[in-house]
């Protein structure tokens, strides 16, 4: 959630105080989060299973009491507006503050609100498709096969000259992107964030959507996803039990699905004949 954090306060801030849009916080959030991820990865290099997760958690935890307790640049509790996303300069309120029409005045349609939230949710899951994509293909590239390599068995990976730093640091950054990728959406969509929207919950239900769906399993992490973000509003009369839901449902995936819902299939490579 830490990343998720850069992401969205990002947008905020930067609205407040440079006056960027939803479009440059986007184009933005890349670089700024990309290198907090390398900065936590050179601390945690040696770190490996539990407590490299403890580590980032600890991350996430660090982002959001600066968040609390900087209250002169981020609000504090009060928290920070987002602006909404645009339309070629359109904006999707009833009335416009930057002398361009609004979105449905320009198309001649009647005023309404969901049209913002339409237009993120289009914009987003052209973004995730993308992302989804991208990542895919990443699995049969050197580095993407470096990365599940290193996973298995990293004194194994060095011992062949695979260079551990540079490969663990692009896990980080990568990794960090999407994740404050993500914060600039849910920013732009709630209109108003403060340090609560990040904590440690947040973390935890991250975590189970990945151990629900399968680690390397981009379809079960997305079905899983959808899952544990529908089910709680279904189950809104239990929302006091969630996190011991949780925990159970963790504790029995580790004993019967211990590889998730889909379990990752490896990539196959065919090997040719030599003369």
């Amino acid at each position: 959630m830490g990343f998720y954090a850069v992401g969205a306060y990002l947008l905020a801030l930067g609205a407040q105080y440079f006056d960027f849009g939803f479009w440059t916080a986007l184009l933005l959030v890349p670089i700024v989060a990309g290198t907090c991820g390398a900065l936590l990865g050179f601390p945690v290099l040696r770190m490996h299973g539990d407590y490299l997760a403890i580590v980032t958690l600890g991350f996430g935890e660090i982002i959001r009491l600066v968040l609390t307790n900087w209250a002169d640049v981020t609000g504090g509790p009060n928290g920070a507006a987002a602006p909404s996303p645009t339309f070629f300069g359109m904006e999707f309120a009833r009335r416009s503050s930057n002398g361009n029409p609004p979105f449905h005045e320009f198309f001649g349609l009647s005023y309404h609100g969901d049209y913002k939230f339409l237009f993120i949710y289009l914009v987003l899951f052209t973004v995730v498709a993308i992302t989804l994509r991208f990542f895919n293909r990443l699995r049969y590239m050197p580095l993407g096969r470096s990365w599940e390599a290193l996973r298995e068995d990293e004194i194994a990976c060095r011992s062949l000259g695979i260079n551990h730093v540079t490969i663990k640091l692009s896990a980080f950054t990568i990794g960090a992107i999407a994740g404050g990728i993500a914060g600039v959406f849910f920013a732009t969509y709630q209109g108003f964030i403060n340090p609560t929207s990040f904590n440690f919950f947040e973390s935890v239900l991250i975590l189970s959507i990945v151990v629900l769906g399968g680690m390397g399993s981009m379809l079960g992490v997305v079905i899983a996803a959808l899952a544990l973000t529908l089910l709680p509003e279904l189950l809104r009369d239990l929302a006091d039990y969630r996190i011991l839901m949780f925990g159970v449902l963790m504790i029995l995936m580790m004993i019967w699905r211990p590889h998730g819902l889909i379990r990752a299939k490896r990539p196959a490579f065919a090997g040719g004949k030599h003369d």
